[in-house]
């Protein structure tokens, strides 16, 4: 399907993709910082969709083809400083967006999915919104928590750096970001990042969007006692080699939420290449079925009692 704008309010336009079909269960893809919906490669959605999902991913604000909020960008200084006072919205924000979103295309309760940014943005609609969320699927994200899920020191210009204005320019540094945070040990998806990276720029240009969803998450704050309230049954991916969030804020997540399994995968980093695609499918169909009461007759492969806790064997 082509893409679509949909009006979910308070001036923001979302602009979204659907896969799969309209009849079968919405899985929700959100996105982290700086992403555009794209990064949920289209083979990952048909893929997913071939597990009887109506996939839908999304630019949030400020990114893509989505609404670009008029705010001032905020200095490096502010963002080093995680200032509260340099944020045009919050994390609580996009979650109404998102919230917007699924009842204009009368799509709740979904299966929400999220990674990085998306899995903060997902923990927030889930605790404020229970009966919009199905299921809660948080990849490499984090509860706020400044004791854990902290970037290694050398990526933090990395988050605070803007994006030079050229396009080769522009597909080198993210081809160098995805080298700096990726997996280890894991076959590197070259060619996928380098399309990624010239179809991000050739539909949105605005350097300072990314800056001011990093101020929306600085913004939030520590979200930990408002995940205690999560409802909807949840799975929390984390890898063991992650540089940007740390595997602690996975762990963390997992704590925050009543009754959450926590999946480790070995060598994942602050990325999701083709090679785990299969154990993420899994996963995200195996939380669903949980949570549809028609769970499947064991849990993925990489879901062991010593890579998941709190599931049966």
């Amino acid at each position: 399907m082509s893409e679509q704008l949909c009006d979910v309010g308070r001036g923001i336009t979302l602009c979204h993709e659907e896969f799969g079909e309209p009849s079968d269960r919405t899985a929700l893809l959100i996105m982290g910082l700086g992403m555009q919906m794209l990064a949920w490669h289209e083979d990952f959605c048909l893929q997913l969709a071939g597990r009887g999902f109506h996939v839908v991913r999304f630019d949030n604000r400020d990114v893509g083809n989505s609404t670009h909020v008029q705010g001032p960008t905020p200095t490096t200084p502010q963002l080093l400083r995680r200032s509260k006072h340099a944020a045009s919205y919050t994390l609580a924000d996009m979650a109404e967006d998102t919230a917007g979103l699924l009842d204009e295309l009368e799509l709740a309760p979904a299966h929400v999915i999220g990674a990085s940014m998306g899995g903060m943005i997902a923990q927030t609609l889930a605790a404020r919104h229970p009966r919009k969320v199905r299921s809660l699927v948080s990849i490499m994200s984090n509860t706020g928590s400044p004791w854990s899920g902290r970037p290694a020191p050398r990526l933090i210009p990395l988050l605070v750096r803007r994006a030079p204005s050229g396009r080769d320019a522009y597909i080198a540094r993210v081809d160098h970001v995805f080298a700096a945070i990726g997996s280890t040990g894991l076959p590197r998806d070259t060619d996928d990042i380098h399309e990624l990276a010239a179809a991000s720029y050739d539909r949105d240009k605005d350097p300072a969007g990314p800056a001011r969803q990093l101020a929306a998450i600085n913004a939030s704050g520590d979200r930990t006692r408002e995940l205690h309230g999560i409802t909807a049954p949840t799975l929390v991916i984390h890898g063991t080699a992650d540089p940007l969030v740390a595997h602690s804020g996975g762990r963390a997540t997992a704590r925050a939420i009543r009754g959450a399994r926590l999946m480790s995968i070995a060598g994942m980093g602050h990325d999701m290449p083709r090679a785990i695609w299969p154990s993420l499918i899994d996963s995200i169909a195996w939380n669903a079925g949980e949570a549809e009461g028609q769970p499947e007759d064991r849990p993925p492969q990489q879901a062991r009692p010593s890579s998941l806790s709190g599931l049966p064997g």
